[in-house]
């Protein structure tokens, strides 16, 4: 089973403080002002010491700290709020457990909706806190920008946020100033006075500097730390340190090159190649430092270990001294010098490196950072190996992300030469949900294969193709396509590529689900979970028990459908993944008709979050949205299943999702009958050729014979077909019409038909949902001693809705209104009263904002009140609340 990408743990810690460090009361008094504040910005070019002051003053201050080093690859959303909940986590264990499982997803939930649920999580920390994010300047993403700048707008009192950046970050600055609420430190207030440079080379440094050479030496670096260091460092051993000091003048580039090469000649041979040859890593320990110099004579660790005693820009990542960085500033000229270095081809030495460090990687389990390495030497054939492994979790989008930005990198005469990346290009777009230039590739794939000898390898890339193009197919409910794809993939595909094949036999299942083969159905997922289980696929491995599911569903047999939806939310249990709302949403199904509406109501909620997560690609949010508006009519209130079908029917034809208008028209046409709106429940139900539903208009509009016309046809029809589900549901509806149209003992006849079919299942509410009707003929049923144990079960539900009518009958609510609120409206009303904001009351009633803001103005119209605050005192007033 792939585990999501695991949290590197040193991104998390605070640095560690050296023993000796330079007081700054000055520094330390500003940033307790911050406490008082959002944000502390401290922002000033590298070297200043913005890390180290972040560090001294979190020593000192008796508040828990959440610290988030940043890096280049946090640019990814997901990436970055992974490891934002992680470093909330090192200080409230609790805090964002939901969010880091939808994170692992191929398409989180947009940024917002994590944030509020994360923000949710941090009002139940009592303590005052604080989050740092160290090197913020690395990040370029708009994305995050936005997402910090929402964070800001809505930072619980009790948190405070501290910024260190080489640059400031796009982040709305002069709102924050105007408003008070932020505090700066910048690189005039960090730059060493004469007293702190006094103080760091002399006592920090163990230098013996007159006054007169150390105000010589902070003029020429104008306080900038790392120079100062840099310049302590070449002046160990010096003989005469006033004339090093006067020799050296100019910009601080110009000052930095220089005291560098000063530096890196003091060294030892061996300690210059060390820091030069693994210049190329990002983070550093021993073991992965000999993997890459293959120097026997020295430790890795050792080494590392002196540099750091040697105070030579390299900073401790955990408190066991056991990862380590190079100064970013200091990396960066390293490498460069790295190349100069290096006699003869250089570009082939330095990637035998990066392939040493890609080796370590991988030998250590940390595929993705083993891929990283790979593209960095151009190792195509490695880098693809690593990409196809099973080590990079590719539902996880920061790791697709980092394997599309190579691909895309790659020119074309390279893809032209190995096909297969154009195959994983497109494949790759399919797992994040995108269609969009999915089949150029696979052309591009194909083009590039002309001539090929037809082999093994080949076979199986056009296997891999058709099941590509099979997936594309499924996203559009293409039918004909998916099935001819799915067949080809499978005719091709090599018998032990088990996990390919376990993805052709799932589409090949939905395909036949589409054209209503239940059987073939049933074996084609049958075998896709056991080949999956073989491969440990674990996603295709639910999505094939979800289809199991489905099957089991659609033929009654709703305890054994429940066992597998439950096994399925099971597996997910551990990593969430979009695609389990499926399971969620057919367990509500079954939990809805044994009568168990809360649960019910719970597992529909958490299939619509989750599939709202794919709204952009995929259409399932709809049919969770259906599924809670029927919840919400047998429940008896209109209004609120009305609101959400007309959401709902808005977002299909917003995002062209035609094959679910159906679903909404049918529930549409049921809110239309309760209405009492007959001529559009009779026209919509035509619209949609909607057989069943079209009976229920007939019989609302009192012509029994048409309804039972209608059901006999239908009735035969699904009885050609085998579907068990579709023929119950008629058989219900035909005795209720025979009823209707006096013929009293074939309706009973027909009930005791159906009651055999539904009694294994547990059917209620498929009987409940006629209402009187059928309840009058299960009396009936009754009195002739049929299946008295089930009618009496039926039976018992009614009497017990009716009680739960009479006794809400009997408390009416008074409205002293011209014109009353509605129940939906009085809903909003109390969570207006509750202090929820129009998104919150959005997100609780599942409802669009358009839509809240809607009931907002008619609330306010009838109350004749112009504020929420009014309007909660009005309400009072009328006794509404």
């Amino acid at each position: 089973m792939p585990s999501p990408t695991p949290i590197l743990a040193t991104k998390l810690y605070m640095p560690p403080l050296r023993p000796e460090v330079v007081s700054r009361p000055r520094l330390l008094e500003r940033l307790n002002e911050g406490l008082r504040r959002h944000l502390v910005l401290i922002s000033a070019p590298a070297g200043f010491g913005k890390t180290t002051l972040v560090s001294q003053w979190l020593a000192l201050i008796e508040r828990p700290a959440a610290w988030l080093s940043l890096d280049e690859g946090d640019n990814d959303p997901a990436r970055f709020l992974t490891y934002l909940v992680a470093a909330l986590q090192t200080i409230a264990a609790h805090v964002g457990e939901g969010v880091l499982g939808v994170l692992q997803s191929p398409q989180p939930p947009p940024t917002e909706a994590i944030l509020t649920t994360l923000l949710n999580d941090l009002t139940s920390i009592s303590d005052q806190f604080v989050l740092v994010f160290d090197d913020y300047h690395v990040i370029d993403a708009k994305a995050i920008d936005q997402a910090l700048t929402f964070l800001l707008e809505h930072l619980p009192p009790h948190m405070h946020l501290v910024i260190a950046t080489r640059e400031d970050p796009p982040l709305p600055l002069a709102r924050l100033r105007a408003g008070g609420r932020m505090t700066e430190v910048r690189a005039a207030d960090l730059r060493f006075t004469p007293s702190e440079a006094a103080a760091f080379l002399n006592q920090v440094m163990g230098l013996r500097l007159s006054a007169q050479d150390i105000a010589a030496l902070e003029r020429r670096t104008e306080g900038w730390i790392a120079g100062l260091q840099l310049a302590a460092l070449s002046l160990q051993g010096q003989p005469d340190a006033a004339s090093f000091i006067t020799s050296f003048t100019g910009s601080h580039h110009f000052v930095m090159d220089y005291l560098l090469e000063e530096v890196l000649e003091q060294q030892p041979e061996s300690v210059q190649a060390f820091l030069l040859r693994t210049s190329i890593l990002e983070r550093l320990c021993g073991p992965l430092c000999d993997a890459i110099l293959l120097d026997s004579s020295a430790s890795g660790q050792a080494t590392l270990e002196l540099l750091d005693r040697a105070n030579l820009f390299i900073i401790p990542l955990d408190n066991e001294r056991h990862w380590y960085r190079y100064h970013h500033l200091f990396a960066d000229l390293l490498r460069q010098r790295l190349r100069q270095s290096i006699p003869g081809d250089a570009e082939s030495q330095v990637n035998e490196l990066y392939i040493r460090a890609s080796q370590w990687f991988e030998d250590n389990g940390l595929y993705l950072e083993a891929f990283r390495h790979a593209a960095a030497a151009h190792e195509i054939e490695r880098a693809e190996r690593l990409m196809g492994g099973k080590g990079i979790p590719r539902h996880f989008r920061g790791a697709v992300t980092t394997l599309l930005d190579w691909l895309e990198s790659l020119p074309v005469t390279v893809l032209n030469s190995r096909p297969s990346l154009w195959w994983r290009h497109a494949s790759l777009l399919l797992v994040i949900g995108q269609t969009t230039g999915v089949e150029e590739k696979l052309q591009a794939a194909e083009a590039a294969m002309q001539g090929a000898e037809e082999d093994d390898e080949t076979r199986n890339l056009v296997g891999a193709i058709a099941e590509a193009r099979a997936t594309l197919a499924l996203t559009r409910y293409q039918v004909e396509p998916l099935l001819v794809q799915s067949r080809r993939a499978l005719e091709y595909l090599h018998p032990d590529n088990q996990s390919m094949r376990a993805t052709a036999h799932w589409t090949l299942g939905v395909a036949h689900m589409f054209q209503g083969d239940r059987a073939a159905a049933r074996r084609a997922y049958t075998e896709a979970i056991a080949l999956s289980q073989a491969a440990g696929d674990i996603f295709t491995i639910i999505l094939a028990t979800i289809g199991l599911g489905n099957v089991q569903e659609a033929d009654n047999q709703l305890y054994l459908a429940a066992e597998t939806y439950r096994r399925v939310l099971q597996m997910g249990s551990d990593q969430p993944l979009q695609i389990i709302n499926e399971a969620h949403l057919g367990l509500a199904r079954i939990l809805h008709e044994w009568n168990d509406l809360d649960a019910a109501e719970q597992h529909g909620r958490q299939s619509l979050n989750l599939a709202r997560q794919y709204e952009s690609v995929i259409d399932r949010f709809i049919i969770s949205e259906v599924f809670l508006a029927r919840l919400k009519l047998a429940a008896g209130d209109v209004d609120g299943a009305a609101d959400l079908l007309a959401q709902a029917g808005q977002s299909a034809r917003q995002q062209n999702f035609v094959y679910r208008l159906p679903d909404v028209a049918a529930v549409q046409v049921l809110v239309l009958l309760r209405q009492g709106n007959l001529a559009a429940a009779a026209h919509l139900a035509q619209a949609h050729e909607l057989p069943l539903i079209q009976a229920r208009v007939h019989l609302a509009q009192g012509d029994t014979s048409a309804a039972l016309a209608l059901l006999e046809s239908w009735r035969g029809l699904m009885e050609a077909k085998g579907w068990q589900d579709e023929l119950l549901k008629v058989m219900v509806l035909q005795a209720v019409a025979l009823q209707a149209h006096g013929e009293k003992d074939k309706a009973v006849h027909l009930l005791v038909e159906a009651l055999a079919l539904a009694e294994p299942g547990g059917f209620v509410r498929l009987f409940v949902d006629e209402g009187p009707p059928m309840a009058h003929l299960l009396s009936e049923a009754a009195t002739q001693g049929i299946m008295l144990d089930y009618t009496g079960k039926l039976l018992a539900v009614f009497k017990a809705e009716e009680q739960e009518r009479e006794d809400n009958s009997s408390q009416p609510a008074v409205q002293p209104l011209l014109e009353p609120l509605s129940q939906r409206e009085l809903e909003v009303l109390h969570l207006i009263a509750q202090g929820l904001s129009n998104q919150e009351i959005s997100e609780r009633l599942f409802l669009a904002l358009d839509t809240v803001k809607g009931h907002n103005r008619k609330i306010f119209g009838k109350l004749q009140v112009e504020r929420r605050t009014e309007a909660v005192a009005r309400a009072r007033e009328l006794g509404l609340l």
